[in-house]
């Protein structure tokens, strides 16, 4: 009875009683149009496929496809099947998947390298880690989640992917 009677109490003062109101989760903005890429990133609107070696040293590594500038879907593996060229700077989670893929460059540059998801990447040469110089994201809604660049001479590389948290990534590799 006194709950009720402070109610009315309430309810007939002129004194407004504060009522407060979660807000509504906000919605992530669509993707109305078609995102403009840069002049570097514009092969990610091209799509391809490959397959990742899953052992360094298979017979087939030395000619394994390129992962080239367009966007590549790549089958991972999971991590208790592969054998790096080298240790991966990030520890492995053996409930995630990964891959190796070659790069091929054919000049001196920047080579940048996307991902539509997010996994740790090592770029390997002669045996040893190439330091990445810059990370970043790609534009908005264009699918680009992760840009790693690092500074590279003529050769062959390797990509070392780790942690990816599908089977399944899109990748590109262009040297600019």
């Amino acid at each position: 009875m006194r709950f009720f009677a402070i109610a009315l109490l309430l309810a007939a003062s002129s004194v407004p009683v504060p009522f407060v109101m979660a807000a509504p989760a906000k919605k992530p903005d669509a993707c109305l149009a078609k995102p403009v890429l840069p002049p570097e990133l514009s092969g990610w609107a091209r799509n391809s496929s490959n397959k990742t070696i899953y052992g360094y040293g298979d017979a087939r590594a030395a000619d394994w496809p390129p992962l080239a500038a367009a966007r590549t879907g790549l089958a991972l593996h999971r991590y208790e099947s592969l054998s790096y060229w080298i240790a991966p700077a990030r520890e492995p989670d053996p409930f995630k998947f990964g891959g190796m893929v070659p790069i091929i460059v054919k000049k001196p540059g920047r080579l940048t390298v996307a991902l539509d998801e997010g996994a740790w990447i090592d770029l390997v040469h002669d045996g040893k880690t190439v330091a990445s110089v810059s990370h970043g994201h790609g534009p908005a809604c264009s699918g680009i989640r992760k840009t790693v660049d690092f500074e590279v001479t003529e050769g062959r590389y390797l990509l070392q992917i780790v942690n990816a948290p599908n089977a399944s990534i899109r990748a590109m590799a262009v040297v600019r």
